[in-house]
């Protein structure tokens, strides 16, 4: 099982830095038209697609250095949560 999948499982830390962080990274999808909520206490991020099928899940990992996505196969720098939101919008269009 991947990291991601056992801290679902297990329950998340409420790390306020890492909410800060899918605030900001949700604010940038907003600018870009994409539809994204928090959930679980500002822990996770559902980002939803244009289409129907399942949303895209976002966390804060790797010690709360990048935003991951796709069980973490996909991650970008929490400290640039304008370029993730533009990678998370072309990966939601495909």
């Amino acid at each position: 099982m991947n990291a991601i999948k056992m801290a679902a499982l297990n329950g998340f830390p409420q790390d306020q830095g890492e909410g800060d962080m899918l605030v900001r990274l949700r604010d940038q999808l907003t600018r870009l038209g994409v539809n994204a909520e928090l959930r679980d206490n500002n822990t996770a991020l559902m980002v939803h697609k244009p289409e129907p099928g399942l949303p895209v899940w976002v966390f804060v990992g790797f010690g709360g250095a990048y935003y991951s996505w796709q069980s973490a196969e996909q991650r970008h720098p929490t400290g640039d949560p304008e370029g993730a939101a533009k990678l998370l919008a072309e990966s939601i269009a495909r």
